[in-house]
């Protein structure tokens, strides 16, 4: 009988396992891209953000042309790109890389210089970059992964994903760094080549940087140092982005984050985790005196320490109303998760990250949103102010957090207060999923 019992289960993954590999490799077959590549269409600009995946190429021009016939004609029709590319290494190399090394010859089958295309002459740099992959999101290398097969990316309003992807392309082309055609590695270096992408209030890189001691230097001094240099001790005045995110201008700017950094929660007695910490603090000391290096890493840690006891605490508080089917809306008075079936059994509300928390832009119950909040704007705020040394902005997060815990408390006391009753009330209007946004949304995304 016991033997009949592991056949029967062998015989059952079997099944089961190829049969895994075949949805997936049939839900990544339709006209979009990733995981729900069936359930949306991309937009044309799609093709500059992925251009893998949907990049056409212009039928207007017929014919294979050597590079010096690309730079005849652009001259003429496109002469701001040319004029980038003859200020480029590229133009200054011997021989000249032209536009087919990287754009291919055949003008009806043009191609965007890809990660995987620049690594023809930029292996080092490419390999660097892809090895992000191994230490998970956040990453550059899987940005564009991230955003493919997160499901609300087939829920949300068209416009706002092609926003997402502009940013999140930086997976799938290098010129979200380096500025096209003119590729140059000073331009790469500054500040603001990062800040395109890494500011808002999710990630607020921009203003603690530049409310930094780092920042304040680089903006009274920085239009004269000289940017061609490697990012090597000695070579700047202060640290920027790259200098720390890029030491020596490695490719590999996802190899530091350390225990409860942002949104991630690490070990912190890890072998992983004490050589990053090690790697921080040697990095710090190219200027700085390598016990103070490491007293600033033990102040962000019991910064660290107490955001995440207030979030703890808050999450704690919405997961016993969960279990109290205290929450209103509830799951099933209010639209389903995006991608789920709106009778999928076993529905419950996700509540903290790693339940889907950063889905909650919508979809929840006005104390869910408050947390929410209190998590993704004032916790981030606080940690990028912790990590890039602005004061202002740790003080900033950590008063919002507070009140913004405070008012949690007041809200759950109110709520158990009312009791299930009040929470069970349900509009005679369903309002919750109705409505013209909602309607427009099911028929156009």
């Amino acid at each position: 009988m016991r033997l009949a019992y592991i056949w029967i289960t062998l015989l059952i993954l079997s099944i089961l396992i190829p049969a895994g590999f075949w949805y997936v490799d049939w839900s990544k077959s339709g006209d979009g891209a990733g995981l729900y590549s069936r359930d949306w269409l991309p937009e044309a600009v799609f093709g500059y953000w992925n251009p893998d995946d949907f990049y056409q190429s212009v039928d207007t021009v017929v014919g294979e042309f050597e590079g010096e016939e690309c730079v005849a004609c652009h001259r003429d029709m496109s002469p701001g790109i040319v004029k980038d590319w003859q200020a480029s290494r590229h133009a200054q190399a011997e021989p000249k890389v032209y536009c087919s090394a990287c754009h291919g010859s055949d003008h009806q089958n043009l191609h965007l210089p890809t990660p995987d295309i620049c690594a023809t002459c930029h292996a080092t740099q490419h390999d660097q970059f892809m090895d992000e992959k191994r230490y998970g999101f956040p990453s550059h290398a899987l940005a564009m992964e991230r955003a493919l097969d997160a499901k609300h990316f087939v829920d949300k309003p068209k416009a706002e994903v092609t926003a997402c992807l502009q940013c999140h392309s930086v997976a799938t082309k290098c010129d979200s760094c380096h500025s096209r055609h003119k590729f140059s590695a000073a331009e790469a270096r500054r500040p603001e080549a990062c800040i395109t992408c890494h500011s808002g209030p999710p990630h607020p890189d921009d203003e603690t940087y530049f409310n930094s001691a780092h920042g304040q230097l680089y903006l009274n001094e920085g239009q004269d140092w000289d940017w061609s240099k490697p990012l090597q001790k000695g070579n700047y005045p202060a640290p920027t982005c790259a200098y720390c995110h890029m030491s020596e201008g490695k490719h590999q700017v996802a190899d530091k984050s350390i225990w409860k950094f942002g949104i991630k929660q690490i070990n912190p007695l890890s072998s992983g985790n004490v050589v990053k910490r090690q790697q921080w603090i040697e990095l710090c000391s190219d200027c700085h005196e390598a016990e103070w290096s490491a007293q600033q890493l033990s102040a962000m840690d019991r910064e660290r320490k107490q955001a995440w006891s207030k979030l703890d605490e808050a999450e704690a508080l919405l997961k016993g109303l969960r279990s109290d089917d205290l929450l209103s809306p509830s799951i099933h008075q209010r639209p389903p998760y995006p991608g789920d079936d709106a009778h999928t059994l076993l529905q419950r509300e996700r509540i903290g990250f790693f339940e889907g928390q950063a889905s909650a832009f919508y979809n929840v119950s006005p104390i869910e949103r408050d947390y929410f909040d209190m998590w993704y704007f004032s916790n981030l705020g606080a940690y990028k102010g912790s990590a890039h040394g602005d004061v202002s902005f740790i003080n900033k997060g950590h008063k919002a957090m507070d009140q913004q815990l405070e008012d949690i408390r007041r809200k759950v006391t109110n709520i158990r207060a009312a009791g299930k009753t009040e929470a069970d009330k349900t509009d005679p209007e369903n309002i919750w999923l109705k409505g013209e946004y909602t309607e427009y949304n099911r028929e156009h995304n």
